[in-house]
């Protein structure tokens, strides 16, 4: 499995960013926000050279390097399958701040929006290898409150639960080498607003010191910073069974097709032409997780 050139991979997340029903992710394993809108919801595209989107409640923001690669994978469990794409560098590529405390960065220069330029940037420690998450203040007031935990362990210190409330009245922006994730300060109660930008700090799971699920086949000597999560064909965007939509299931396909690990594919398909795997390719636990993924496809097309 090898990475196109620059423009294969431009072309694959414009044509992912045109669809409102495909959800992004920038992270790290227990920490992450997610991109998402709902199919009415206004979006623009960004006027800076960047390739993204902005809505009311959030933004995407991309520039593609050279040795950005695409893994396409599905993992399949007990009432379904998920689908996603990672975007990985190289492990010598991939790091970004890994600072373990809390940690003001100045003026958020590269904010999305041009208002928020000026606002303060504070790294919030988290010592993660390929992705830093931040919190974006403008007010002095709460500039200083963070001021004053500046330079503190907030997992260590049990600082988390206050931040975890602070931040829900801020914007938080989660950035790696490639992209940001920006989640505007909620002025409504997130549950109500449907489907949107939203981030999580499982503190437990970091602790645990991965930077990806065991269950995503990834490359050894690359690092997912992100990843995309193209349109399910048995799920809304909430998680919702919907009736089968062979659309996107092809769609995927030809996903998998370009960016996903050739062995996995050919399991895939002779699941999906009603052939038993062959035994050799299918030992393993990614292929073992292909094969469940492929043969709850099959049950969802027959109905």
């Amino acid at each position: 499995m090898t990475a196109g050139p620059g423009t294969a991979v431009d072309a694959l997340l414009r044509a992912q960013l045109a669809d409102p029903a495909c959800t992004w992710s920038l992270g790290s394993y227990g920490a992450g926000a997610v991109f998402a809108r709902d199919s009415g919801e206004p979006a623009r595209l960004l006027a800076d050279g960047r390739i993204g989107l902005l809505t009311a409640r959030g933004g995407l923001a991309f520039t593609v390097p050279p040795d950005l690669r695409p893994v396409a994978y599905e993992t399949g469990f007990t009432d379904g399958w998920s689908q996603s794409v990672a975007l990985c560098l190289p492990e010598a590529a991939c790091a970004m701040g890994r600072r373990t405390v809390l940690t003001e960065l100045g003026p958020d220069a590269a904010a999305i929006r041009p208002q928020d330029r000026v606002a303060a940037l504070f790294d919030l420690g988290l010592g993660l290898r390929a992705v830093d998450a931040c919190l974006r203040v403008a007010d002095a007031e709460r500039i200083g409150r963070l001021r004053a935990l500046a330079g503190r362990p907030l997992l260590a210190s049990g600082d988390t639960e206050i931040l975890r409330a602070f931040a829900s009245r801020l914007d938080r922006i989660f950035l790696t080498r490639f992209a940001r994730i920006e989640v505007f300060a909620a002025e409504t109660d997130p549950a109500a607003a449907g489907i949107g930008p939203q981030s999580h700090i499982l503190p437990s799971w970091l602790r645990l010191g991965r930077t990806h699920a065991a269950t995503a086949p990834i490359p050894q000597g690359w690092v997912p910073c992100g990843a995309l999560h193209p349109a399910h064909p048995a799920r809304d965007g909430s998680g919702r069974p919907i009736p089968f939509d062979a659309g996107r299931h092809g769609a995927f396909g030809r996903v998998l097709d370009a960016w996903g690990d050739p062995a996995l594919v050919a399991l895939r398909r002779a699941i999906l032409a009603g052939q038993d795997p062959d035994t050799v390719r299918a030992d393993g636990r990614f292929a073992r997780l292909a094969i469940r993924a492929a043969r709850a496809q099959r049950r969802a097309m027959v109905g």
